[in-house]
């Protein structure tokens, strides 16, 4: 009866882990299926994100880990339009999201914030619009943060201050407001990196400049 026993609960490990595997393939499957249906993909470059499958290591632009787990989504300039999708904040293994030079209007969603995982946020030269997550403040992975040549409005969130990780952050040529934060990372960021905001101020001065200068 031990025997009998040991081997059932054996039997019942794989059969549960098989089953953790599955949901979670699909649960990143699905994310990346939602963003597809968001996408206008004239070129075809997702073709091959085929729902069917238990989970999307095979798709192309796409790259997971050992586990098979997502860890890239590498599309950019491949001339995609449409939006970005809430569901973008499941990939919680992500460490790469590169969307850069393609047409994605409407706003940056919060939920990417939960990318605990993220080192590169790349979604400059499209047409972005609405403010930067203050969400995005959580990100303690993230060193690359490129989210110039947009429309995003609104100031530069102090949340951000927080991510000691960061060593490039780039906003320019948006329609920022306020000023540009001068502690934690961004003191080495240079200003060149904040140009072309019409309504940006110049670095904050404690007790001297007030954050929310010239923003609505």
């Amino acid at each position: 009866m031990v025997v009998g026993d040991s081997t059932a609960g054996v039997v019942l490990l794989v059969v549960l882990t098989a089953i953790v595997t599955v949901v979670n393939g699909n649960s990143e499957g699905d994310a990346l299926v939602a963003l597809r249906h968001s996408l206008t993909d004239p070129n075809n470059v997702l073709d091959s994100w085929d729902s069917t499958l238990v989970n999307p290591c095979t798709w192309f632009h796409i790259t997971c880990n050992q586990d098979s787990h997502v860890t890239r989504v590498d599309l950019g300039n491949t001339n995609l339009s449409g939006v970005l999708v809430p569901e973008l904040g499941k990939l919680e293994h992500l460490q790469y999201l590169e969307l850069y030079k393609n047409n994605i209007h409407g706003t940056i969603p919060a939920e990417l914030g939960n990318l605990k995982n993220l080192i590169s946020l790349d979604l400059y030269n499209n047409s972005l619009t609405g403010i930067i997550p203050p969400t995005l403040g959580k990100l303690q992975s993230l060193i690359f943060l490129r989210l110039n040549n947009n429309h995003l409005v609104g100031k530069i969130p102090r949340e951000l201050v927080n991510v000691s990780t960061l060593k490039v952050v780039d906003v320019s040529t948006n329609d920022l407001c306020g000023t540009i934060p001068t502690k934690g990372p961004f003191e080495h960021i240079p200003l060149s990196n904040f140009a072309n905001n019409p309504r940006l101020e110049g670095p904050e001065l404690e007790g001297l400049a007030r954050y929310d200068t010239n923003c609505i």
